[in-house]
């Protein structure tokens, strides 16, 4: 095997891994009563806040960590300790310690976005897009699969085996990733994309605005993500098959989203990237204002379209990073790009939230994801244009 093969691998495995990880507590729960000192479901879901604001905040620091200590020996921290870390969570008997364990499993995947995504673009060679697109399908596949396994291993074996299975196997695969074979040396070395010639403040400008648009686009895809089955319960009232329809669109906004990423992806390597950039941020006002006036079933295409539409811009913000900031510099860069559009979507739930009690529907929440729309178009117009070819080109043969 290639080395840079067995790297996107292993890179892949993570984000399906990680992805599953953060979402077998709001499953496992269901079978948790009478567990943990007799906690009702609330408090126990309240337990993994310091989960998911570590794994969100811890994410900036971890950039230079890797610089420090090397992003292999991040990723394989990843995998080992992310993994001892669900085990643990198996294995608590008190709230503190299941509160405990949970944090360390939020810091420990933390790790995976700034330093996955850059080992990725430089093992990827010249199909960056098509590299960071088969990602996102592998992330969506631990979002699709995390409440399903969970589910079973909950019912049949106890909420315990639904973190130490998981964790074992994460553990596992860490282990082999150190020890195992390291791809063969002699393979002849694939061909990277040339890195832009670019003019410092064209870069600084490019990564402002990437930067903005994922501040605009976590919040965007968090708010969208949440409030789905209620805009659809509310749209659907009374329609025969409605509830069905529900439950399936909880999993079809992740299939949707993954088949929209891979696409995106191969996409970017074959037409302009920036062209690409501006299309699907320009898509998301006049869709949002679709759904708004769409009525009853209508409302599902349009939604499925604005979904396709922000996971897309995802794929493209990825690629577009890896084209305009220096291969020494991208670890640093990903942890700041998923800090702060981790910031955009920590404010989706409390937006939803109290927008809803406050108007009774979703209306309100939908017109300020319009302007959010409106905004991310903005920021997109502002993205300089680059004297150099968007697409990657393969480097000059020595």
């Amino acid at each position: 095997m290639h080395p840079a093969t067995r790297t996107i691998a292993f890179v892949n495995a993570l984000h399906t891994l990680t992805h599953y990880a953060l979402l077998i507590l709001p499953t496992a729960v269901l079978g948790m009563a009478g567990d943990l000192g007799g906690l009702d479901y609330g408090m126990i879901v309240a337990l993994g806040t310091a989960m998911f604001a570590i794994y969100g905040f811890g994410s900036l620091p971890v950039g230079w960590l890797a610089d420090r200590y090397g992003q292999a020996q991040m990723l394989a921290a990843n995998y080992i300790g992310g993994g001892l870390a669900l085990v643990a969570c198996g294995l608590a008997v008190t709230p503190i310690t299941f509160a405990v364990a949970l944090a360390l499993a939020g810091a420990f995947f933390a790790i995976y976005h700034p330093v996955g995504t850059a080992m990725l673009v430089e093992a990827a060679g010249e199909r960056v897009g098509r590299a960071i697109g088969l990602n996102g399908v592998f992330g969506n596949l631990g979002v699709s699969l995390a409440p399903l396994l969970t589910a079973f291993l909950t019912a049949w074996f106890g909420w315990r085996i639904a973190f130490i299975a998981p964790g074992l196997v994460c553990a596992a695969i860490g282990l082999f990733y150190v020890f195992g074979p390291k791809g063969d040396a002699s393979a002849t070395k694939r061909p990277q994309a040339v890195f832009p010639d670019i003019p410092r403040s064209v870069a600084i400008c490019a990564f402002i605005v990437l930067t903005l648009i994922a501040v605009t686009n976590g919040l965007m895809f968090n708010a969208v993500t949440i409030l789905l089955p209620k805009l659809l319960d509310e749209r659907l009232a009374g329609e025969a098959g409605a509830l069905g329809l529900i439950g399936l669109v909880a999993f079809g906004v992740s299939i949707c989203g993954a088949v929209t990423q891979f696409s995106v992806g191969r996409l970017a390597d074959r037409v302009s990237l920036r062209a690409l950039f501006l299309g699907l941020a320009a898509l998301q006002l006049p869709l949002i204002l679709a759904v708004i006036g769409a009525k009853a079933w209508m409302t599902v295409p349009f939604a499925g379209l604005l979904i396709a539409s922000v996971f897309g811009q995802v794929t493209v913000n990825d690629a577009m990073l890896a084209r305009t900031v220096p291969p020494a510099l991208r670890s640093k860069a990903y942890a700041v790009r998923f800090f702060v559009g981790f910031i955009g979507a920590a404010a989706a739930a409390p937006l939803v939230g109290i927008l809803h009690a406050e108007t009774g529907d979703m209306q309100a929440v939908l017109w300020v994801l319009a302007a959010t729309g409106a905004l991310t178009a903005a920021f997109a117009t502002a993205f300089p244009k680059l004297t150099t070819s968007a697409a990657p080109r393969p480097a000059p043969a020595e």
